[in-house]
């Protein structure tokens, strides 16, 4: 089997793929790998950063319950019946020891007294690359920020 020929006018032509247009099309598929993969790493970090701000307002829910409970809140996240203070998620919103090689987050309570917290989800691993909004922070007060310079809440 090989390529087809065809005799016109007493000269032999091939019909087939010459390598220089076999490379043409290699670089094309090459340049659109290029202009889309940041893009779509930038949609996985941003669906990753939305699992992080579900888990804060999961522990801020927790924390308020705590309070009603208890009249004031936690110091601590495993009052709350974490694993651990911090501890870390991944991708699924399982908990995880810090040194976990699947964490995207790890979930930290800071300035913790009876009647005021600040929560932080400090990124992790490719997560960390997330510089638009970085560790994201809410307070028992409701005040969001990010370290970030992106509008992240």
């Amino acid at each position: 089997m090989g390529c087809k020929m065809q005799y016109i006018s007493g000269k032999r032509r091939a019909f087939g793929f010459t390598l220089i247009e076999l490379m043409v099309v290699i670089a094309i598929v090459a340049l659109l790998v290029m202009v889309a993969m940041p893009s779509f790493q930038g949609q996985i970090r941003k669906t990753k950063r939305s699992i992080g701000k579900a888990e804060l307002m999961s522990v801020i829910a927790r924390q308020e319950q705590f309070f009603a409970n208890n009249k004031q809140y936690a110091t601590d996240l495993t009052d709350l019946g974490y694993i651990a203070n911090p501890y870390a998620i991944d991708r699924d919103s399982v908990e995880l020891a810090v040194t976990a090689s699947g964490r995207i987050y790890t979930i930290q309570l800071s300035a913790a007294t009876a009647t005021a917290f600040t929560l932080q989800a400090v990124p992790q691993l490719d997560q960390a690359k997330d510089t638009l909004c970085g560790t994201l922070q809410i307070t028992s007060t409701g005040v969001k920020t990010a370290t970030g310079s992106g509008d992240c809440w």
